[in-house]
């Protein structure tokens, strides 16, 4: 008896998945913020301008109010590191399976090398210290909060003191509160909210958890929540190798399989000769229709959640998936995207005067260049003279931005 062939999803479908599953389409677009994020399991959020560049390329109507609205009001979405140490903006419910999935683990071993530098900079009983200044930051924020750092110094002067952190070469004194805060924040037991300035700004606004959002984001099972966060992956990205899986998540091979395993996860072949896995009720029947999007034209910000989303990506970068190059840095962050399809067709950058500005890569196909400078003035038109700054600029952000 001959064994079934495995299903196979090709290039066209995967790129065709991409546009309705992260809502490129402009048929699949919304304003409801919650649901862009879950579109992409998370929005990235390491640079500012990316959460909301990214929500405006998925949105039917396009704002900074209504995405501001949804992280600081409505609190329907909340910024945490989780994946890979990153910061990530999340419903909370996808939040409490990343955070049990991966911050807990990062949070223990952050607390520890804490505690060792602590000791290291001549506090006597770091742990006691430690726990003495803890107890005055959540009391201050219970209280007085949201406060930024410099407030939360004034309240909690141990926080200004200095310690000696990092080794070797990088060995350097800073003030204790760069490292405490980020450890509560590690733990889900404070949380960042506001801005202190402009959309744009890096700086946040500090509250306990439970003050801004009511369940907050602790308590669930490590392994369980790993499987929901796999299957989430799985659902928004499918199909995925292995190797994507544990790239995207952070997540040992050992979890990352066990969690596939969980989930009945069904192996596909994929056309490079990879094997990607999708969920039991995803595998394809047919060939499927592979979507006619005609001109839609998306342009991404750096670091958007898609073009990051899998390790393996020639089948939407082509040729330009290397770096340093001028669409990465030499860290392997990508920089603003032009996207046509499902598939990376160039870049684009922002002049001194405000205007976007982009450069194609690929030859696209006829109409598509005119489409995308259609987007580019759309773009242009909503950030309304307001400069992007990239905390990770590319050589072709770089090029065409001045």
């Amino acid at each position: 008896m001959t064994t079934p062939a495995r299903p196979r999803i090709t290039d066209p479908q995967r790129r065709a998945r991409v546009m309705v599953r992260h809502r490129l389409a402009a048929s699949t677009r919304t304003d409801d913020i919650a649901a862009v994020a879950e579109s992409v399991v998370a929005l990235h959020s390491s640079d500012p301008a990316s959460v909301y560049l990214s929500a405006f390329a998925r949105m039917a109507n396009p704002s900074v109010d209504a995405v501001s609205h949804a992280l600081y009001e409505a609190r329907s979405v909340v910024r945490h590191h989780a994946m890979r140490r990153t910061v990530w903006v999340f419903t909370p419910e996808v939040g409490r399976w990343a955070h049990a999935a991966c911050t807990e683990a990062i949070a223990a071993k952050e607390w520890n090398q804490l505690r060792a530098w602590v000791a290291r900079s001549g506090i006597d009983e770091p742990g006691a210290w430690l726990d003495g200044v803890t107890t005055q930051v959540l009391a201050a924020l219970h209280e007085r909060g949201p406060l930024s750092a410099r407030q939360l110094g004034r309240e909690v002067p141990e926080l200004t003191r200095k310690i000696v952190i990092g080794t070797g070469n990088y060995t350097g004194e800073a003030s204790a509160h760069t490292r405490v805060l980020q450890n509560l924040g590690f733990d889900a037991r404070i949380v960042r909210t506001t801005p202190t300035g402009t959309w744009l700004s890096s700086e946040y606004q500090w509250q306990v958890m439970g003050d801004w959002l009511l369940d907050g984001l602790s308590g669930l099972d490590p392994a369980d929540a790993r499987t929901h966060l796999v299957r989430c992956y799985l659902d928004r990205f499918g199909p995925v190798t292995l190797d994507d899986v544990r790239w995207w998540t952070g997540l040992t091979a050992a979890a990352s399989n066990a969690a596939l395993r969980t989930l009945d996860a069904v192996e596909v072949d994929l056309d490079d000769g990879r094997t990607g896995w999708v969920l039991p009720d995803d595998v394809p029947s047919t060939d499927g229709d592979i979507g006619e999007f005609g001109d839609d034209v998306v342009l991404l910000p750096s670091l958007d959640p898609t073009a990051m989303g899998w390790k393996h990506r020639s089948w939407y970068l082509g040729e330009h998936t290397t770096f340093p190059s001028a669409l990465f840095d030499r860290n392997g962050n990508i920089g603003p995207t032009v996207w046509h399809a499902g598939r990376m067709i160039g870049g684009w950058g922002q002049r001194a005067d405000g205007t976007v500005v982009y450069e194609l890569l690929t030859a696209p196909p006829r109409g598509i260049k005119g489409a995308a400078g259609r987007a580019a003035e759309r773009l242009t038109q909503l950030l309304d003279g307001t400069r992007v700054t990239l905390r990770f600029p590319t050589p072709l952000w770089q090029s065409l931005s001045t």
